[in-house]
């Protein structure tokens, strides 16, 4: 069993002030220092960006970077004291290790992963396309999802014009190729996946009429701290 898929290089313990215009957080470092960090995540961030919640943030040594600082974790208290990841950069990386070490029983069979592989009508990039001798074309779609109600984490928090686009595409490749969503439940405290509905109802529409055609959802479940990032297996799939 590999403890973490991924390890964080050291990070710096803060507290948030405040975060503002999507990209921008100001944290006070535990030194007193305040900082400017860069947020890599462009959605709402429900519930996930509270005034005075603990942060870890990363320090690039790359002088050619505005911000020297990216916001990397959020502490959350909604079931218990929880690290929710908040780089939305980090999913992609930490699947492609998840498939490269084939965790996911029903995705171990393959010879080639590619990543961001244009296809479909309207000219998406699928997050990776494992391809074989002994497999059909399996295309893989890969969602970050940090909003939960009770133990259920939800996706989208939010209308998503580029979901739905996705979604389309992957049902239309249907039944010539294998296609799934994987649901990267960015947090340790959710046992259960559900589509947002109440944030977008055409995406749960598209996403259980996608399933009737043959899709598969992985709600894949990951324990996130400031040390690294450890796959839990699988959530409950609530449609």
């Amino acid at each position: 069993m590999i403890e973490f898929l991924f390890r964080y290089p050291p990070l710096l313990r803060g507290i948030l002030v405040k975060r503002y215009k999507r990209f921008f957080a100001d944290i006070e470092l535990d030194s007193g220092e305040l900082i400017t960090a860069h947020c890599p995540n462009t959605g709402p961030m429900t519930s996930i960006s509270t005034a005075g919640s603990p942060v870890q943030v990363s320090l690039s040594n790359n002088p050619k970077r505005k911000l020297a600082y990216t916001w990397e974790l959020i502490e959350v208290y909604d079931n218990a004291p929880t690290w929710v990841g908040v780089n939305t950069a980090m999913p992609n990386q930490v699947t492609k290790l998840l498939l490269h070490h084939r965790l996911l029983p029903s995705l171990q069979v393959y010879d080639i992963l590619r990543g961001e592989v244009t296809y479909g009508q309207e000219k998406s990039r699928i997050d990776f396309l494992l391809t074989g001798e002994s497999i059909e074309p399996t295309y893989i779609e890969v969602k970050s999802t940090t909003w939960l109600r009770g133990q259920c984490a939800l996706f989208p928090d939010t209308v998503t014009t580029r979901g739905q686009k996705h979604l389309r595409e992957l049902k239309a490749m249907l039944p010539g190729a294998r296609v799934c969503m994987l649901y990267f439940i960015n947090r340790g405290d959710c046992t259960a996946f559900s589509p947002g509905d109440s944030a977008d109802p055409l995406y749960g529409k598209l996403l259980r009429e996608a399933v009737d055609k043959g899709l598969e959802v992985f709600p894949c479940r990951f324990n996130v701290t400031p040390e690294g990032i450890q796959y839990l297996g699988l959530a409950d799939l609530i449609l």
